[in-house]
Order: C-alpha cells, then structure tokens, then sequence
C-alpha cells in the first residue's frame, strides 16, 4: 500500500514518530500540501492508496484524478475537509479520530476561563518588568479578579468533552448547566439540563462544546446576547463559525459580554480584519487545545489502527459509508 501524508506537520512537529503508519506500506510525509483546492493535492496522490489529511482538502476533483485512492484517513474528528459524500458515492471510506482531545480540550477551555479571572499572563508581564518593584503597595492587581466558586457555567453540547469540563468546574465549586439534544444519564450527574433560553438567561459563563450545524451557524449573534447575562463571559475552543463575531465584537466593546477566550476563529488562520482582534476584553489563541503531545500521540495511534484496519478488510471509524 501507498500511503500520502499531505499535511503531517501540526500533527507532528518532530516530538512523535510515524514508525506506526510506516510499518503499514511505502509511505511519503508532507509537512504542508496546501489549504485551499490546489492541482498540487492531486499531483502527490497519484499512484496513492491511502490519503492522510488533517486540513489539505481533498476534493470531487482531486478524488476523481486519482483513480488509486482507495481509502481516506483525516488527522482529526472533523472531516469536512473531505467531501466525504462523493467519496462514498466512489466506494472510498473516510475514517476519521473521533476521541483523543476529551482530556485535553476540556482542560483548556477551563485554562482560557481562569485566564479571564485571574489574568495571569498580564500580571506576570508587568512583574518582569518592574511594576511590582517600584510598586508603593505590596501588592496590586491590573484587572478584576473573578471567583468562579457558586457562579453558574452553561455548557452548551455536553458529550464527552462538555462532561468533562463540567466535572472541573463542578469541582471548583460552579453549578453546571447543560443544553444538548441527547441527555445522558452520565451527563445529569455532572449538569441540570435545560433548554438553551434558559441557560442563556442563567448563566455567569457560557462555554460552547457543540459540532456545528446548519441550525447552529452563527447562532451566537446579537439576538441571543441580549438574552444573556450582563457581563457574561464566553468561553470557545469548538468551532469559530458557531459565533457571529461582529455581533460578539459588538458585545464585547459594550461590555454585554465582559470578556471571550477563544481558540477558534471563523477563518484560520485569523485574517487582519476579524474584529474580534480588537474588541475589548478578547483572548484569542491560535487553535491550539487539541495539540498536546499526549493528544496528538493519540491521534497518531488511531489513525494508524484505521489504516491497519482497513488494510486488513475491517475497516473502523468511518464516517460515510
């Protein structure tokens, strides 16, 4: 088997090995193909059976100039990078990593929130370069210093990743509610269920951890901020599209919304005129909840048996067919 890598290197920046997918065949690693539709995507599938992507799109046009392709393997849960629908219709399975960022992802939604409340970056810069030494009090704080302890988190999507932030902020002492079309008994442990209206109206903090739908695009917009809290805070590492984000910018410049941390934006990466670059009070970092190593080393483990499974005629984690 002939296995492509087409965009390897986010995935593995040198601290992993790809000894697991090269056991599997002859394989060719690409740090980078492209990110947009390019005759360069095709031009290194050819003679491939098994395409690896992460964020290289592969297209009805590349699929259909490479008459090899037998397989599709995509270095993430999502994959709409792949037009997975006429990959199917050509008998070719799209396998995807549908659970190696729970631990991780969680972690770091709960990081940008502390972040917001204690300012730690800021507080640290300004030590090192001298305002706490020169400083005539013993002590000082440059922003307000939020408790989260009986503040109400809303969580909206409560799978696995939402569980598991609801469990750390259960554990910090917040009341968790949680909006999602499927309850589990798992989940009413943790949250209190409740329709999105009420957790807009309710909560101190909203953190989104839903997929993003055709109903959900950009459903956080300025109809749904003026049913929050005043000084609510917005917290989203799931998808950038899920908010609206002039309306966002908007709010934050207001102080409706009194700050956001974000790991993802609409466009990434980020454009210059995204308003959120300058609206007030506005964490933004560069998609990055997922990449720990240990994730990362999970995702490499699980892309691997995928293409070891398909190989072997029982293919796992697929998504369209």
């Amino acid at each position: 088997m002939k296995i492509v890598v087409l965009d390897g290197y986010t995935e593995n920046p040198g601290d992993l090995s790809w000894e697991g997918i090269q056991a599997l065949g002859e394989v060719e690693i690409y740090d980078r193909t492209s990110y947009k539709e390019d005759e360069i995507i095709a031009s290194r599938l050819q003679g491939a059976d098994i395409a690896v992507t992460n964020k290289t799109p592969i297209s009805k046009a590349t699929i259909d100039a490479c008459p090899s392709l037998k397989a599709i393997a995509v270095l993430a849960t999502g994959y709409n990078v792949v037009d997975y629908k006429y990959a199917a219709l050509k008998g070719i399975p799209v396998m995807n990593v549908p659970t190696y960022g729970t631990a991780s992802v969680s972690q770091f939604s709960i990081a940008l929130l502390l972040e917001i409340c204690h300012h730690i970056g800021e507080h640290n810069r300004s030590v090192h370069e001298g305002k706490w030494e020169n400083n005539e009090h013993w002590c000082y704080w440059d922003y307000p210093l939020i408790e989260l302890e009986n503040k109400t988190i809303g969580i909206i999507g409560f799978g696995r990743i939402g569980q598991a932030e609801g469990r750390i902020a259960k554990a910090m002492g917040m009341k968790v509610l949680a909006c999602d079309p499927h309850p589990r008994p798992e989940g009413q442990e943790i949250a209190t269920y409740v329709d999105l209206e009420t957790l807009f109206a309710s909560s101190d903090v909203i953190s989104l951890h839903c997929n993003l739908t055709d109903e959900n695009f950009g459903f956080i917009n300025k109809a749904n901020i003026a049913k929050m809290k005043d000084g609510v805070i917005l917290i989203n590492n799931a998808r950038g599209q899920l908010l609206n984000e002039q309306d966002v910018a908007e709010a934050l410049n207001s102080g409706k919304i009194a700050a956001a941390g974000l790991d993802v934006v609409s466009t990434e990466p980020v454009k210059s005129d995204n308003p959120l670059l300058k609206a007030n009070n506005c964490i933004i970092t560069p998609h990055i909840s997922w990449a720990p190593k240990e994730s990362r080393q999970r995702i490499m483990d699980i892309t691997a048996e995928n293409i070891k499974n398909f190989i072997d005629g029982k293919p796992s984690n697929i998504v369209n067919l």
